[in-house]
């Protein structure tokens, strides 16, 4: 897809670019996707592909941090 192609490219050091999540369409939303499930993966959701890596790239930043306690 040029839409992720460009994202990655804007933004290299990126989570999606170094993952490159599967890019699924659903309605009117966009998903971005690595595992195999949305309950078992990470996943963003937004209503443009740019939008979705977005997502993704927060979520997972925010899965491999450690979380305090």
């Amino acid at each position: 897809m040029a839409e992720m192609e460009r994202y990655c490219a804007d933004h290299p050091r990126s989570p999606s670019a170094a993952r490159r999540p599967r890019i699924m369409i659903r309605g009117r939303s966009c998903v971005a996707l690595l595992g195999s499930t949305l309950q078992d993966g990470i996943v963003g959701i937004g209503g443009t592909i740019e939008a979705a890596l977005r997502a993704f790239d927060v979520q997972y930043s925010n899965s491999v941090k450690p979380r305090s306690q």
